[in-house]
C-alpha cells in the first residue's frame, strides 16, 4: 500500500539488558534477541535458555534461567503467535498513536557484528555494531491505547474476533505485556500477516564507518536530525521514506 507513514522503533537485547547484543554476520543475515523480562508475569514466559535452543547464536549460560519479554511478537520466532507490539512508555506511545490502519512501523536493533569467515570480510558493515531494521508491520488496525485495551478485556473481548464456536479470542493474549501481573501498556499494534515479517537479511541504519553513524536512510529519508543517539529514538518516515525503506528490504545488503 502507497501514500502510508512509518515509524522505527529501537527494540532487542542491548549491552544494558541483559548485557549482549544480537549477532549479525557478514551475509546480513541476524538473530533476533529479546531483552529480559523485568516484572512480575500472571502467565508463563520463555527464558533465555528455552530460546537457545531454538537460535544458532549461543546465549550466554548465566542468563539461560532469566525470562524474556518476548516483544515484539513475530509468528515466525520461537513461542510467538501473531504480529503483535506493546509498549509502556510515552516516547514511542505517542509517534506510534498517531499512525493508522495500513501505515508500517519498522524495527530496528543494535546488533554486534560477527565476523566468523562465513561470507568473507563485512566490509559493507561497521567495524564492531551498528542499527539495523529487522522488520516490520502493516498495521491490521489502528493502534489501541492502554486504556481503550483494558476497556475491551473488561468488555469480554468485544471487537476481538471469534473462534470456531463463538468464543472471544484476544489477538494480545500472548503478547508480554498482556502476560505481566500489571498491564503496562500505553500502545498496542497489532500487524497484518500478510503485511507484515520477521526479516531474513538486516537493513542496514548504521553507516559503515561507526555504528553511531547514522546512513543514508536516517539522514535523508527519516525526519530525524542524525545527531546524539538517534539509534534510541523513534525514527519518523512519511509516505516517499516509508517507501524507500520498504524497497531496501528487498535489496541486498552492501
Amino acid at each position: 500500500m502507497t501514500g502510508r507513514r512509518a515509524v522505527a522503533i529501537n527494540i532487542g537485547a542491548n549491552t544494558n539488558d541483559p548485557g549482549f547484543r544480537g549477532p549479525v554476520w557478514p551475509d546480513g543475515r541476524f538473530e533476533y534477541v529479546p531483552i529480559p523480562e523485568t516484572e512480575p508475569t500472571s502467565q508463563p514466559v520463555p527464558t533465555y535458555g528455552e530460546l537457545a535452543a531454538h537460535l544458532e547464536y549461543p546465549i550466554p549460560d548465566k542468563v539461560h534461567e532469566t525470562p524474556v519479554h518476548l516483544d515484539p511478537e513475530f509468528p515466525e520466532y520461537p513461542f510467538c503467535e501473531r504480529y503483535t507490539y506493546g509498549d509502556p512508555y510515552g516516547i514511542k506511545a505517542s509517534p506510534l498513536l498517531d499512525l493508522s490502519a495500513g501505515d508500517h512501523v519498522f524495527f530496528y536493533a543494535t546488533l554486534s557484528v560477527v565476523t566468523d569467515g562465513r561470507s568473507g570480510e563485512p566490509d559493507w558493515l561497521p567495524p564492531d555494531w551498528g542499527a539495523f531494521v529487522i522488520g516490520h508491520f502493516q498495521l491490521d488496525s489502528a493502534p489501541r491505547s492502554g486504556a481503550e485495551y483494558t476497556r475491551t478485556v473488561a468488555n469480554e473481548g468485544q471487537g476481538t474476533g471469534h473462534a470456531a464456536g463463538g468464543h472471544a479470542v484476544n489477538p494480545f493474549r500472548n503478547n508480554a505485556h498482556h502476560k505481566r501481573q500489571e498491564f503496562d501498556a500505553k500502545v498496542l499494534l497489532l500487524g497484518d500477516p500478510e503485511g507484515s515479517r520477521l526479516y531474513e537479511y538486516v537493513v542496514p541504519f548504521s553507516g559503515q564507518e561507526r555504528g553511531t553513524d547514522p546512513g543514508a536512510l536516517v539522514t535523508e529519508w527519516s525526519e530525524d536530525s542524525g545527531r546524539g543517539p538517534w539509534w534510541r529514538r523513534p525514527l519518523r518516515f512519511d509516505a516517499d521514506g516509508t517507501e524507500r525503506l520498504l524497497q531496501a528490504r528487498t535489496e541486498p545488503p552492501n
